[in-house]
């Protein structure tokens, strides 16, 4: 057959440019890469081959080769493992089907070493090996296909690819990499490749990225030749490699470094997990869990087309990758091994959903995962506000979902507060230890961000009597608060929503107290203030009394118990949801100027008003009294975060105030 000529997708070649251009300064990846992909190939032909022994072909003895010729300047990757059909060479080669490549980019910060890192990460992986090479070949056949249905894959990185068939008797892929020329190459002419033509620098990028990959990595053996003073290689080869799955050896016997090294084989990165956990675990199942948790979340943590789970093995037989039923999916994070002794070979994902192991495995892993968490926010502090950083949000989404870990989790929480904003520091356990005497609730506040609740009215009475207010301001929390409603037998209480009485929490600047007949003195003179403004805002509001939470301003908005808050309201809005319309409180300060002001303008008298709702108001109502009103729910309104109904009628209101003010 003759060769055919086909372009890259247009990401592929922004990609390829990138990898030529600018990452070559952490070159030796590109064999990491490669030896990732050969060993997937060996383990999706160990999947495939259950359903079907012939694939193996009468060899099972899965391998990859590393091979290199100094005089053709080449390197060679070679495994036994699935190999390609023609229509996979060109789907896995020349496209990249994934949003992979647009949030690779997104990603990028100019910082070569920490961008090479995020190579493997958004599984472009194979086009690292145009980092050290001008040309690749890559020869597959796919188990099962005839030997004239292999397939050869050729490009130079710059001018799209070609294939052609041809005949490989050999199952499985070979991919061999034409090193560049540093002299002449223009991207960079200080750097060499000369190096990775040599036996120790590929054994020793194998050992330091490949060591514990479960398929054995092989290299043609050396001997020293003494009359020619120099080793020579033979034609037998030998594993360079432990092939030895690090999770089934004693913990006792692995260093801390073995465990890193083997987090970054298959997390495709650079950096070490901030804590990890090694375990076997006997009697209802029979499993070894071996967990880690990430320093960086992956760019598709919130994505959920996306899949995210532990490696299953099934007695050291790789079963798939992603197996989400390991682990609850607010624990998505965290990645590691499972390694069952009791479930079977031919195990599906639709099995796992239904299997007595799996929920045993999956109880297992989620309370080994929240007691690792809480000792490394005891035990690491620094190392927490790091975790908290980056999956904080995923520990609020366990509320809804792991009922039996609540108090786990909500030991694991940390939030901003009236008394330190600067960084979420603040535990339950910290805000209950601190308690004023006399306190009975955890109070929170919810809102867009810190600059949006911390001058928010509702604080005021809370910062007046010194009563620390948690700051909750990740859209996740109103939903989270829906089943966290109670810690170490405190109820946690909006500041925003039903009523406030600190009356029993005093400090020293609490001198002054009205006495019983002057609080009724301002209750009867507010009571018609209060019945007139409920004609006015009509179906606007559920219910107008006076507060006991302000002190500085006039007034303010709250909900009742059972209702949803302003900011939850604007959150479902904004999401499409179909909410009720919501009917808030209005509370006001009868001790405001401004609200002594409505309460002497109520007494003028006046016309026909028309109220909220379009009814007519005629009991002695003065234009400015109703005008007053409606300023100060919209006030309320923009004080919370919400906007007015009719922003115009708010400015023209406000003008004509402003005007009456600067004509005295």
């Amino acid at each position: 057959m003759s060769k055919e000529t086909l372009a890259f997708q247009t990401e592929v070649s922004q990609l390829l440019n990138l990898m030529i251009h600018s990452l070559y300064s952490n070159r030796d990846i590109f064999l990491r890469e490669l030896a990732s992909n050969a060993s997937d190939a060996c383990d999706k032909l160990r999947v495939e081959a259950l359903a079907d022994d012939s694939l193996y072909e009468d060899n099972s003895d899965l391998n990859i080769k590393v091979d290199f010729d100094e005089k053709a300047r080449t390197v060679t990757v070679t495994d036994n493992g699935v190999g390609m059909s023609r229509e996979e060479i060109i789907s896995n080669l020349g496209t990249i089907a994934k949003s992979g490549t647009k949030e690779f980019f997104n990603k990028l910060s100019g910082d070569k070493a920490k961008d090479s890192a995020l190579i493997g990460q958004f599984g472009v992986g194979f086009y690292s090996s145009f980092i050290v090479a001008s040309k690749v070949v890559v020869k597959t056949r796919r188990a099962g296909l005839k030997s004239a249905d292999a397939i050869s894959w050729e490009s130079d990185g710059v001018s799209g690819f070609s294939i052609q068939q041809i005949d490989r008797i050999e199952r499985g892929t070979e991919v061999t990499l034409f090193l560049r020329d540093g002299k002449s190459d223009n991207n960079d002419k200080d750097q060499s490749y000369d190096d990775l033509l040599s036996h120790w620098k590929l054994k020793e990028i194998i050992k330091r990225y490949s060591d514990h990959i479960g398929i054995p990595i092989k290299m043609k053996k050396r001997e020293w030749d003494e009359k020619k003073s120099a080793y020579i290689e033979l034609d037998e080869y030998e594993i360079v490699t432990k092939a030895s799955a690090l999770w089934t050896r004693p913990k006792q016997k692995i260093k801390e470094n073995e465990y890193k090294e083997f987090y970054k084989s298959f997390a495709n990165g650079i950096e070490d997990p901030l804590s990890y956990t090694h375990n076997k675990v006997e009697g209802r199942s029979e499993y070894i869990q071996l967990l880690y948790i990430p320093s960086k979340a992956p760019f598709d943590l919130y994505d959920r087309q996306q899949r995210h789970g532990l490696k299953l093995y099934i007695k050291r037989v790789f079963i798939m990758d992603d197996a989400e039923q390991l682990l609850p999916n607010y624990l998505r994070f965290v990645q590691g091994v499972v390694d069952s002794s009791d479930l079977p070979l031919n195990i599906s994902r639709e099995i796992l959903q239904e299997s007595r192991d799996i929920k045993a495995i999956r109880e297992g892993c989620a309370k080994r995962t929240l007691t690792l968490l809480n000792d490394l926010m005891k035990n690491k502090p620094e190392e927490y506000k790091l975790f908290w950083k980056e999956f904080g949000q995923c520990i609020k989404e366990g509320f809804g979902e792991d009922v039996a870990n609540k108090d786990k989790l909500a030991d694991l929480l940390k939030f901003k507060s009236t008394f330190d904003d600067s960084e979420p520091s603040v535990s339950l356990r910290d805000y209950v230890s601190r308690m004023k005497s006399g306190q009975a609730n955890i109070y929170v506040i919810t809102g867009d961000n810190v600059q949006a609740v911390k001058y928010s009215p509702h604080l005021e009475i809370f910062k007046k009597k010194e009563v620390e207010v948690l700051y909750l301001t990740d859209r996740v929390d109103e939903w989270m608060l829906n089943f966290l409603t109670e810690y170490d037998g405190k109820t946690i209480q909006s500041v925003a929503k039903g009523s406030v009485d600190l009356e029993k929490i005093g400090t020293e600047s609490d001198k002054e107290k009205l006495s019983e007949d002057g609080i009724k003195s301002i209750e009867s003179k507010a009571q018609p203030v209060i019945d007139k403004a409920k004609k006015i805002l009509g179906g606007k509001v559920k219910d107008i009394r006076l507060t006991k939470r302000l002190t500085d301003s006039a007034c303010c908005l709250v909900s009742d118990d059972n209702d949803v808050s302003g900011h939850l309201e604007r959150l479902l809005k904004s999401a499409g949801q179909n909410v009720p319309d919501r009917k808030p409180i209005l509370e006001l300060n009868p001790t405001h100027p401004i609200v002594e002001a409505l309460i002497k303008e109520s007494d003028a008298a006046g016309g026909q008003i028309v109220g909220a709702d379009g009814s007519q108001v005629s009991d002695g109502v003065s234009p400015v009294f109703s005008d007053l009103v409606s300023l100060l729910f919209d006030q309320a309104l923009l004080a919370e975060g919400g906007q007015p109904d009719d922003p115009a009628s708010f400015v023209r209101r406000l003008n004509g105030f402003l005007l009456e003010g600067l004509s005295k």
